[in-house]
């Protein structure tokens, strides 16, 4: 009888330690759990503000190259190296000038147009201005030496890399001192009145904490070096190199 109330007791205190260490492991999973939705919740916040970028970038773009007998011409777009957009950069002056604004990159690549690197772009102004404005800008990137560039921490246009305002019209000659001379030609559409700014001496900085919060830590150098599909791009990110491919979908040579 002793011995059966043994293991009567024994039987007992084991199934209280099995409920006591599943109970923890169910605190423990519980916990990890919620860990693994406030990440979550942190890298959707990111992801979302990455494609509502890639998706103003597209627009602009897809504005800038449809305007009636204005647009950027086709050849020049097609000899592109890579492509920025920066939309809305807010520019404000008075006699100091400055702007600001945030956009993306794509490079062409041997497997298409990559997935967009995301980018700040800065910089002031000194002279006769007055005004403010919101402004498009489309960036050509025509060769190895801009490219190079690119893939740096800071780019300053202007500097050792030679800029020029790129020609428009559907018509417009793709073989201008200009465009051969000219490591990017630049394009723009103000939404506002404004004097005097040029866009030399702006500098184009990488904007890596948005690129590693979704690039799983990758930065704009790597991105732009990748081979990324649209497929394996993150979700809403390639609307940019989507509208890229529409109207240039000539890869690059392998490198």
């Amino acid at each position: 009888m002793k011995h059966l109330f043994r293991r009567v007791a024994a039987g007992a205190f084991c199934l209280s330690l099995t409920m006591m260490g599943s109970t923890a492991s169910s605190v423990t999973a519980q916990t990890a759990t919620a860990t693994r939705g406030g990440a979550q919740s942190i890298d959707r916040k990111r992801l979302s503000e990455a494609a509502k970028e890639s998706r103003d970038a597209a627009k602009a773009f897809n504005d800038i190259v449809r305007v009636p007998d204005k647009a950027i011409p086709k050849e020049l777009i097609d000899r592109a190296e890579a492509i920025a957009v920066f939309p809305g950069v807010l520019k404000a002056a008075f006699i100091f000038g400055g702007r600001g604004g945030d956009g993306v990159i794509s490079r062409r690549t041997a497997s298409g147009w990559s997935a967009p690197a995301f980018f700040n772009l800065g910089g002031g102004s000194f002279g006769a201005q007055i005004g403010a404005s919101k402004t498009d800008y489309v960036l050509l990137f025509m060769n190895e030496g801009a490219l190079k560039g690119l893939l740096e921490d800071k780019f300053e246009i202007g500097g050792e890399v030679g800029i020029a305002a790129g020609p428009v019209g559907r018509a417009a000659s793709a073989s201008t001192n200009a465009t051969l001379d000219a490591a990017i030609l630049s394009y723009s559409r103000s939404k506002g009145a404004f004097v005097g700014a040029a866009l030399k001496g702006v500098v184009i900085n990488p904007d890596n904490n948005l690129n590693e919060a979704i690039y799983g830590g990758m930065k704009a150098r790597d991105v732009l070096l990748g081979t990324q599909t649209m497929m394996q791009m993150p979700r809403g990110t390639e609307a940019f190199p989507l509208e890229l491919t529409r109207y240039s979908s000539r890869r690059a040579a392998s490198r």
